[in-house]
């Protein structure tokens, strides 16, 4: 498979960009987001998750092999070491136009024109009057990835969520703002680090915050 180079990402390189896809009414996606199953990896379960890669060749979409999401301490010093096991992405949703329009405008923000393989995470999370719940557990962070993409796919009855990017972590964030559903924000990670604050209900029963996650090149391995 061939692959940009990362002297070529580089020097395409942006640093962070905002933008809304038009092209995709978000509500499609809550029926494959009212059926995740619980994230095993996080105490609470407050948060739910699917995990798929895929390679991009053009206009076309290819669900790749499972495989496993594996991060070092650098980025994950909350689930080091442990190699984490998703269920895939539903291939209904998959087929769903509106996802595609999601995967091909991450890619051609990121100008990645040739192959690339890139890895999609489905991530919903839920708060209650009780509890509150935490989209970035691991803190501000890294996950790895040369370009990362962080979808808002719905969110219903909450407070909170705010998406804040760090040149540093001890720094005082450079952006931070509430990504709506139909945003998508797009990160160089060379430069920068990301954290979303906790989410509480507006009004009394709960609350979810329904995001894609993808990153590229992807972090799944096979082992």
């Amino acid at each position: 498979m061939q692959k940009v180079s990362l002297d070529r990402e580089l020097e395409y390189a942006f640093l962070f960009t905002l933008r809304k896809v038009n092209s995709i009414n978000t509500i499609g996606f809550q029926p494959f987001f009212d059926n995740l199953p619980i994230d095993p990896y996080v105490k609470g379960k407050y948060r739910s998750r699917r995990l798929s890669r895929f390679l991009v060749s053009r206009n076309k979409l290819f669900k790749l092999p499972h495989g496993y999401l594996l991060q070092s301490r650098e980025y994950n010093p909350l689930l080091e070491g442990i190699k984490r096991d998703f269920a895939e992405l539903d291939n209904a949703l998959i087929e769903l136009d509106i996802f595609k329009h999601l995967i091909f405008a991450f890619c051609d923000s990121c100008r990645l024109d040739i192959e690339a393989e890139i890895d999609v995470h489905q991530i919903r999370t839920t708060c209650s009057p009780n509890n509150l719940g935490n989209p970035a557990p691991e803190g501000i962070h890294r996950d790895g990835s040369d370009f990362i993409g962080i979808f808002s796919a719905g969110r219903d009855n909450i407070e909170g969520g705010e998406t804040h990017l760090y040149s540093a972590k001890k720094e005082k964030p450079v952006f931070n703002k509430v990504l709506q559903p139909g945003e998508i924000i797009l990160v160089n990670e060379h430069q920068f680090f990301h954290f979303t604050t906790p989410i509480k209900p507006k009004n009394t029963g709960l609350g979810t915050r329904d995001v894609f996650v993808i990153n590229y090149p992807s972090l799944i391995s096979d082992f």
